[in-house]
């Protein structure tokens, strides 16, 4: 079978879906589909967005990104439980940049609204404005969306696919499909005849795709089953094609130095030293700063340092004491948005405890682990770019517009990203890219960051402060009053992708805040955009991973003002709000055999977050060690409505959780006069193996709908360690990271 590569390359143009050989297959029928955008040569396979089928067998046209959080394994099992092939037979590759990998699921996420108290039509009003995502070619890796949006579009897929070749098969035989079954890839006949879908599938393509039924959940035959990772084999063997992976004759490798001082301009003033280093091309001049081209990406950077350069003054507040009195100055700006302002937070009840209190997290950096890379070619037939990246459509035409091309003159193939967290949904690295291949044209240029400049140019978590007031009477919450100051993360985001700076509420400011399944009466969260131009963008979890450790600290506080177990307090509050969430609370209460009690040198701290649509509660526990604190043990509880690979979700719980605790412990980006402080991992430490705490997860199926994994692990994190070690030392502390105020193994 060709690669993806040599399809896309050759059949970019939108067209007729059957060649010989092969049949694609449409997806949704009561709705218009996107065309078909793939278009095979003669001789080679027909697929449509999602299903090949040639001589070989299935291929699954994943329209997510892979970063290590099994979107391909639980896709292929999607399709293998519908279209009765092999799991481990099915082939999956990403598909190209188009209209018809559109994210459906993206759009709904983003409607206004709690998402844990809303209703069947709610829910049926979001995924019908899913399909605006088609108009905006919203093919995105994001907002832990990816089995939301392909749970019924990839089943749908392989059933449609399935019943298409029953029908050619019951043609042939002269037999009713009602007496065809299929099994293992082939349409079976009541006297035993098996013909193989690789035998229908070109008649199959001139057949209206009929009505399908979709099995009932109690005969899945993968889907809820821990699946082997499809990418395994890859992974471990070396094989897999990452970004920095991309190797294509005559190519040359590049390496970029921007203005450390972010905004500031860049004056190259003599390259000849850089350009008398062996093995160096040229040097290409970037405007904030120039890329250096050899034959090798070492020597490349080794000639960055040659270059004489005079970099400009950055626009930026000078210290982190000036960033922070700037998005304090926030809280003296009008709201963006109120999303929650139940009862009335503004009045304090007779003979309430009063409780006040400010928050405030750093800026973080995404660290993956393969730097920002990707490799472009410009040529006769337009631009090329292989790029781990989570949001093709819009990395092909910011591109395009970059080298003065149209969309359709441009392909993206994006192969396994060495990590994502949302840094991938950037385009910049595919820019600098393109901008090194339009000076030369003819020849494949692969750019590769060093860790300082990933570390340096990052679009960053934003710094963000919580000013929360509550009351406490007769050992209930009745007040919750929650103020929230950032920089405007989704303004900055959309306008980077779009071009367009969207206006209106910014829920993303306040999610993990407003949203939280709490019965308070009196409940209000206001968010305030702060006038910070530190470039942000989404990180994991985004608004969640900071308003997770603001809420879920102060309602640790306001358990212990009202004087109950800040574990029942919870539960409480979320028992007749939202059973889900009361579930997982519930869930680790048994796990951890929680009596609110705990002995000296032992500390335990619990918080529970609602976010992409799954409640996850983890109580967390530290231990003294020799003068140090341990992280000893996690419990994790969580409940997305539907469990389809249990090892996945729970790779992904502990995984967040991780991520989490790293961000609250250690990590934090600073920057003097515009310049980070922090350049690689001696700077920017995450959680080692050595200090890990052991996990437990637990998963529920109580949700009445499908919520995301990949993110929910991480808001609770942080507030369920500053929690537990309240518990064990007494001192709460409210600014991040931690290791400023304790000392950890």
């Amino acid at each position: 079978m060709a690669s993806i590569g040599k399809i896309a390359r050759r059949t970019f143009l939108f067209g007729a879906v059957a060649i010989t050989g092969g049949v694609a297959f449409g997806v949704y029928q009561i709705r218009k589909t996107p065309p078909n955008p793939l278009k095979p040569a003669e001789g080679e396979s027909a697929l449509n967005p999602f299903v090949m089928i040639d001589q070989e067998g299935v291929t699954l046209v994943a329209p997510r990104a892979e970063m290590g959080q099994g979107t391909r394994t639980t896709l292929a099992a999607l399709i293998a439980e519908e279209l009765d092939v092999a799991w481990e037979d099915i082939r999956v590759i990403h598909g190209p940049a188009a209209k018809a990998y559109y994210n459906s699921a993206m759009i709904g996420e983003g409607l206004p609204g709690k998402g844990y108290d809303a209703s069947k039509l709610q829910h049926a009003v979001g995924d019908v404005l899913g399909d605006i995502g088609k108009l905006f070619d919203l093919q995105v890796t994001g907002g832990s969306t990816a089995m939301k949006d392909g749970f019924e579009r990839m089943r749908v897929a392989g059933a449609t696919a399935r019943e298409m070749m029953k029908a050619v098969a019951a043609e042939r035989l002269g037999v009713s499909v009602a007496v065809l079954r299929t099994e293992n890839g082939s349409v079976v006949a009541p006297d035993g005849t098996a013909l193989p879908y690789t035998e229908l599938a070109s008649e199959a393509a001139a057949i209206d795709p009929p009505r399908i039924t979709l099995r009932d959940p109690s005969d899945w035959k993968y889907l809820g089953r821990s699946m082997p990772r499809v990418d395994m084999v890859e992974k471990v063997t070396g094989t897999a094609e990452f970004g920095v992976d991309v190797r294509l004759p005559g190519m040359k490798f590049t390496s970029v130095r921007r203005n450390p001082h972010l905004g500031g301009s860049a004056k190259i003033l003599d390259t000849r030293a850089a350009e008398e280093i062996a093995g160096v091309d040229r040097v290409v001049d970037l405007g904030d700063g120039y890329a250096v081209v050899a034959n090798n990406t070492w020597i490349a950077m080794q000639a960055l340092d040659a270059v004489e350069v005079e970099w400009g003054p950055s626009p930026l507040p000078a210290s982190v004491a000036e960033m922070a009195d700037v998005v304090r100055a926030g809280f003296e700006t009008e709201p963006n948005s109120t999303m929650r302002d139940d009862g009335d937070a503004s009045r304090t009840p007779s003979g309430a405890t009063v409780i006040e209190a400010e928050y405030m997290v750093p800026h973080l950096a995404h660290a993956t682990m393969e730097p920002q890379t990707a490799t472009a070619l410009i040529d006769a037939d337009g631009l090329h770019i292989w790029a781990p990246n989570q949001a093709p459509t819009f990395t092909r035409d910011r591109c395009a517009e970059l080298a003065g091309l149209s969309s359709d003159q441009v392909e993206v193939e994006t192969t396994y990203l060495g990590g994502g967290f949302g840094r991938r949904g950037e385009m910049d690295f595919s820019l600098i890219a393109t901008k090194v291949a339009m000076a030369m044209p003819g020849t494949p240029v692969q750019v590769t960051w060093s860790r300082e400049e990933d570390m340096t140019h990052d679009f960053y978590r934003p710094m963000a402060m919580a000013r929360f007031k509550g009351a406490v009477s007769d050992g209930k919450a009745v007040t919750l009053n929650g103020r929230i100051s950032s920089a405007a993360l989704v303004k900055q985001a959309i306008g980077r992708a779009t071009g367009m700076e969207p206006g209106g509420p910014d829920k993303v400011l306040v999610e993990g805040a407003f949203n939280q399944p709490y019965a308070i009466p009196n409940f209000r969260i206001a968010g305030h955009h702060a006038a910070l131009d530190v470039p942000v963008g989404f990180w994991r979890a985004v608004g969640n991973s900071y308003n997770g450790f603001f809420m879920e600290s102060f309602m640790d506080e306001m358990a212990h003002a009202a004087g109950r177990d800040p574990l029942e307090f919870r539960m409480e509050l979320a028992r007749d709000e939202h059973r889900p969430s009361w579930e997982v609370l519930n869930a680790v209460r048994e796990m951890s055999g929680w009596t609110g009690q705990t002995p000296e040198g032992v500390g335990r701290g619990v918080a529970m977050t609602y976010s992409f649509g799954t409640p996850v509660a983890q109580v967390l526990e530290v231990r003294e060690e020799d003068g140090l604190i341990r992280l000893s043990k996690a419990w994790i509880a969580c409940d997305m409505g539907v469990a389809l690979d249990p090892s996945i979700i729970e790779a992904q719980m502990f995984g967040g959780m991780i991520y989490g605790l790293s961000a609250a412990m250690t990590e934090e980006i600073t920057l003097t006069n515009g310049a980070v402080d922090q350049l690689n991992f001696p700077d920017y430490d995450a959680l080692r193996m050595h200090n890990t705490p052991a996990f437990e997860v637990r998963i529920l199926e109580t949700n009445d709908h499908m919520g995301g994994a990949g993110e929910p692990g991480t808001p609770p994190a942080p507030a369920a360690l500053a929690n537990a070690l309240f518990d064990l030392t007494g001192e709460r502390v409210r600014e991040l990271p931690l290791n400023k105020r304790f000392d950890f193994v």
